[in-house]
């Protein structure tokens, strides 16, 4: 019966993440995976979430289904971090929010919402994006095509020629953004670059789609979410799909959201709606606990200080660990521009390796990167930082030897 169906092929992280456990070299180095490792290589488990689950769990109780768009005190949590809880959007009723399956949950509810009532509308990411963006918003019907980003030649940012791009599409075309931390190049656009694209969104009537899995890694909590906040106050009408697996450290819980901004407070109910209708469609409605572990963080003043202070420290790590690779890559290659580990953000980089580097990377020296050449910089730790760094400089420098 099922004979004609094709094989996956598999997920190209997922799959390299594999190999990597399937390496029996013990100097193996694993830069793969969008994951958050301490300096001792281990997935942390935050103080702050450590101690709001034992609340959580101490609370006890029954297990009933929670309502379709989520828990009440989750959806306002998340509505005060985004945009601050005294923000017009949000004391003016205009914002929709659910709790969705982690963000790709919530960027595929939106996907779904965006087919049903935007059914004309054909969808823009950046080149590069993270590979899913183009898998969800596929699988719900649209068309996928991309807009200029990233710059091979500086590791920066092709803004004249994404605006250029951006200016000629059709009306209600949606425009996928990095709020911060793009993935998977580590290159944000300035704020005064925000500043210069909005009134294009605007004259464009173009509907942007932001995704902010990596909130409180690139500048901090709230610089981090200016993107979001400056939209809002501008009266754009957008999505934004967020996420607590990395600034909590809460892969495996599921727990993220989308919010919808909308001109106003009836618009908003009636977007609200169908959000629920489309989730009722799909998982019904989302899991508790994970998600009040997040409400109790940020609501608890106590909680949310540790908090902040702990994704402060994880922030800082990754800072240090650019820097030394900066520093070792610099000093055994002298004539290479290596800047960009400095200027690119949050737990991703572009490293400039091409695909055929990436798998000597892997063969000759055991590091683990996408062939891509994105490497996530919170796999890096004091303890194999330079021998990353050394194993990188060979490559790069066999190739202009």
């Amino acid at each position: 019966m099922f004979k004609h169906i094709p094989p996956f092929a598999g997920d190209p992280i997922l799959s390299l993440n594999d190999d990597y456990q399937r390496d029996p070299r013990p100097h193996k180095i694993n830069l793969s995976i969008g994951i958050y490792f301490d300096d001792a290589g281990r997935i942390p488990v935050l103080d702050s979430v450590r101690r709001a689950e034992a609340l959580v769990v101490a609370k006890g109780g029954p297990k009933p289904y929670l309502p379709i768009e989520g828990a009440a005190n989750f959806r306002a949590a998340v509505q005060a971090l985004l945009f601050g809880a005294a923000h017009e959007a949000v004391t003016s009723g205009r914002v929709a929010t659910i709790q969705s399956v982690g963000s790709s949950g919530g960027l595929k509810v939106g996907a779904d919402f965006i087919a049903r009532h935007f059914a004309g509308s054909q969808v823009w990411v950046s080149d590069p994006t993270w590979d899913n963006h183009r898998s969800m918003f596929e699988g719900a019907g649209l068309a996928v095509h991309t807009y200029p980003y990233y710059d091979e030649r500086t590791g920066g940012l092709k803004f004249d020629e994404m605006l250029a791009t951006l200016r000629r599409l059709p009306p209600k075309s949606i425009v996928l953004l990095h709020a911060c931390c793009h993935n998977p190049t580590g290159v944000d656009l300035s704020a005064a670059q925000w500043d210069a694209l909005i009134p294009l969104l605007r004259e464009r009537e173009l509907i942007p789609y932001l995704d902010l899995a990596y909130q409180g890694f690139g500048d901090g909590i709230e610089a981090d979410a200016g993107a979001v906040r400056t939209l809002a106050s501008a009266g754009l009408s957008f999505f934004i799909a967020n996420s607590f697996s990395k600034s909590m450290s809460l892969y495996g819980e599921r727990c993220g959201a989308l919010s919808v901004v909308c001109p106003d407070a009836a618009q908003a109910a009636l977007v609200l709606g169908q959000l629920k209708f489309t989730v009722r469609r799909n998982y019904s409605s989302p899991p508790i606990h994970g998600g009040q572990i997040v409400a109790t963080v940020l609501t608890d003043p106590e909680l949310r200080r540790s908090w902040e202070a702990e994704l402060g420290a994880m922030r800082e790590r990754i800072l240090t660990m650019r820097r030394t690779l900066h520093g070792v890559l610099s000093a055994k290659l002298p004539g290479r521009d290596f800047g960009y580990f400095l200027t690119q953000r949050g737990m991703f980089s572009y490293t400039g390796l091409s695909a055929a580097q990436a798998d000597r990377l892997r063969e000759q020296h055991a590091v683990y990167v996408l062939r891509s050449g994105r490497i996530c910089v919170a796999g890096l730790n004091t303890a194999n930082v330079e021998a990353t760094a050394v194993a990188m400089a060979a490559v790069l420098g066999a190739a202009t030897a």
